[in-house]
């Protein structure tokens, strides 16, 4: 069972993928997951033949517990979901405890339907075979007249308590520092107004992706803070990959990660943002999404406020934070002129960084955004 959050504890497998005697890649989904964050699909992590299930679907297990056994080409036997064929003989036996939330089956094409619509698959009812989930059952909770059946307060409440347990965990044990800037976004949202002119409506880039690329070129520059936590010291990442916070319709939210963020075009990151947050609300997110961020962004211009300081999510180093885009006095070539300005925020562990490199990063962002097309 991987780790999909800082303080996640055990999770329910809901639907196996494959079985025993199917090959399997590096990356394939291989069974469904439900935990407070929503239904999560498992990849794996080697290649090879899945020898044998050790889990039966409707089972709540602790993280770690070995889910499947996989033989890779030419190796020894690998435990799927743990850390090495070790790992099974420690295990607790596995137990089979009463059901938890257990999620109906869903069909590619109804997940796929749920995203374009919107349609929270919490709220859908499911009558295909098996208790299965169908396109005409997403499209039915999207259509229908009637007022929509409400979600079970279960999830978000739980949800609340997760992230309560991972906050609290966070200013407990992490000495956070805190720095912030306002950047003229003059260059940068002129620059997206001219390219958006020249493109349809559904290619249109977000000024959102600009902060995030900025974010992840100013990484290469101060490393430090594309690191984790892990015991008592932090652990750099060569990859850097941006987890972006997406509000939940129901309450809460997750951040998943753009992988590779720093090598993605803009319009690479643009699809895979509008992928990802379709995909966090019908909740059909990767274990993989959940768990390899190495830094956050968070923004809540939307919302309407100019400045947020995040709390680091463990066991990352630093969260930056941009506040809605506002026009404001500035000074320009000696005259005061009306300019649209974000306010920019790093917190940061201090046990990793210190103010002198969390500014270095801030300013490195700034620097970026005034070159918008070199993103």
């Amino acid at each position: 069972m991987p780790i999909l959050g800082a303080d996640m504890t055990a999770g329910t497998l809901v639907v196996w993928r494959k079985q025993p005697g199917d090959r399997v890649e590096k990356g394939d989904i291989v069974a469904e997951v439900e935990t407070e964050k929503g239904l999560i699909e498992v990849e794996v992590f080697t290649s090879g033949v899945i020898e044998r299930l050790l889990v039966e679907p409707g089972t709540k297990v602790p993280v770690g517990t070995p889910l499947a056994i996989i033989r890779e080409d030419g190796a020894p036997t690998a435990v799927a979901g743990a850390a090495s064929a070790a790992a099974l003989a420690e295990a607790p036996p596995v137990t089979s405890p009463p059901v938890e939330t257990v999620r109906a089956r869903i069909s590619p094409a109804a997940r796929k339907r749920a995203a374009e619509l919107g349609v929270d698959l919490a709220t859908v009812r499911a009558t295909g075979p098996g208790g299965a989930m169908t396109r005409e059952d997403v499209e039915r909770a999207a259509t229908s007249a009637a007022a929509p059946a409400q979600p079970t307060p279960v999830r978000p409440a739980g949800m609340r308590q997760v992230i309560a347990a991972a906050m609290s965990r966070s200013k407990r044990e992490i000495p956070h520092y805190y720095l912030s800037t306002s950047i003229d976004m003059y260059q940068a949202m002129r620059w997206l107004t001219d390219e958006n002119g020249r493109r349809s409506v559904a290619d249109r880039l977000l000024y959102g992706v600009l902060l995030i690329k900025a974010v992840a070129l100013a990484l290469r520059e101060v490393p430090e803070l594309n690191a984790s936590w892990s015991g008592s010291q932090a652990v750099p990442s060569d990859a850097i990959h941006v987890g972006v916070a997406i509000s939940l319709r129901h309450g809460g939210l997750v951040a998943p990660a753009l992988h590779h963020t720093d090598r993605q075009s803009l319009d690479e990151l643009m699809r895979h943002l509008r992928d990802l947050t379709a995909r966090a609300r019908a909740g059909s997110l990767r274990s993989s999404e959940l768990s390899d961020s190495t830094i956050t962004v968070t923004s809540i211009g939307d919302a309407g406020v100019e400045t947020v300081f995040g709390i680091i999510y463990p066991p990352q180093v630093a969260i930056v934070g941009f506040g809605r885009v506002a026009e404001r006095p500035w000074a320009v070539g000696g005259q005061v002129v009306s300019r649209p300005v974000v306010n920019a925020t790093l917190s940061a562990d201090h046990r990793v960084t210190d103010g002198h490199r969390g500014s270095r990063f801030l300013l490195a962002v700034n620097r970026l955004l005034q070159e918008p097309s070199k993103l």
